[in-house]
Order: C-alpha cells, then sequence, then structure tokens
C-alpha cells in the first residue's frame, strides 16, 4: 500500500513538473519555430495554425517598517502542447504571424508589470490586483482576436505589415517592462 501511495505521488509530482515544462517564455532574442507546436491539427477548422499563449501571474504582500511591499511575478507563455501547424502550410511568412501573437501576449504582460508597479497596495489589495489582471487580459483578447478579424488570419498581407509595426513600437514604448 505503501509504495502504491508513493507511486501516485511520483506520477503526480512529475505530472506537475511536466505541465510546468511545456511553456516557452517569451524572449526578444528567440523567435518560435515550427517545432514549438506539437498539439495535432484541428483539421476541422480553417485555419492553417494556431497559438496558444498566455500571461501568468502571481504575486505576495509583506508588510515592513516602510508599509507594504508587493512582490510579483508575470510571465508571458507560449504552450507548444496546446499549439499546432498543419503539415502543408508551414512557410515563413505563417510562422511570423502566429509569432505576432505570441508577441502580442507578451506586450500584455509588460502591460501588466506596469500597472503593478504603479499599484498602490491597500486594503482590498486581493480585488484590486485580480481586476487589474483580468483587465489586462480582456484587453489581450480582444487585440488578439482583432489581429485575426483586421488580417483575415495571415491572408491580408498589407494589414499583417502594419500590425507587425505596430506591435514592435508598442512593445519598444514599453520595454523597460520587459521580462
Amino acid at each position: 500500500m505503501k509504495g502504491y501511495c508513493f507511486l501516485l505521488i511520483l506520477i503526480f509530482t512529475l505530472s506537475v513538473f511536466a505541465q510546468e515544462n511545456d511553456k516557452i517564455s517569451w524572449n526578444a532574442e528567440e523567435s518560435l519555430s515550427w517545432n514549438d507546436f506539437k498539439a495535432s491539427p484541428k483539421k476541422h477548422l480553417p485555419y492553417k495554425a494556431n497559438t496558444n499563449s498566455g500571461l501568468s501571474f502571481s504575486w505576495n504582500a509583506t508588510e515592513n517598517s516602510s508599509g507594504i511591499e508587493l512582490n510579483y511575478e508575470v510571465g508571458s507563455n507560449f504552450y507548444p502542447n496546446r499549439s499546432w501547424v498543419k503539415e502543408i502550410e508551414e512557410v515563413d511568412y505563417l510562422l511570423a504571424h502566429e509569432q505576432l501573437h505570441f508577441d502580442i501576449t507578451e506586450l500584455h504582460a509588460r502591460k501588466l508589470r506596469k500597472a503593478l508597479e504603479n499599484y498602490e497596495p491597500g486594503p482590498k489589495m486581493k480585488k484590486e490586483l485580480n481586476d487589474i489582471y483580468f483587465e489586462i487580459e480582456q484587453q489581450r483578447r480582444q487585440l488578439q482576436n482583432r489581429f485575426d478579424k483586421e488580417t483575415n488570419h495571415s491572408i491580408n498581407k498589407e494589414a499583417e505589415f502594419k500590425w507587425r509595426v505596430f506591435i514592435k513600437q508598442e512593445l519598444e514604448k514599453l520595454s523597460e517592462f520587459s521580462s
């Protein structure tokens, strides 16, 4: 029985560890490659590829002689096991479109870091921090949808180029909040 319990704990620990490592953190020096897209393609969908990315956010607060000190971590993550590409579509132009989805997530990670940097802890800190996170997450999702709509999922090359310029400029404006 002890061996069985140990085995269950070991399996649970390994699965949690594997899930934690099944993400790629955004890095200005490293772009995505098609090898990062590991999920099975959703053949019934009209899209050629799908990037699954998102924000991670954790925080804690400590009280000291000068008040409440807020410590936080914000991440911009790509999830390979939830991202896919149809093999026939593995072209550089489409990969750049998918990278831009990841860049949009990083943009919002920077916006969240900026908001947290300017936040003054108060008595409703938990609610206020959750509100800040959910507002920026909603903005991220809206911008992702707008990007796909305006570029027609990468088909409109003129719009795609404008978005590349726009996101690059926005990332530069918030460069002090990069990871």
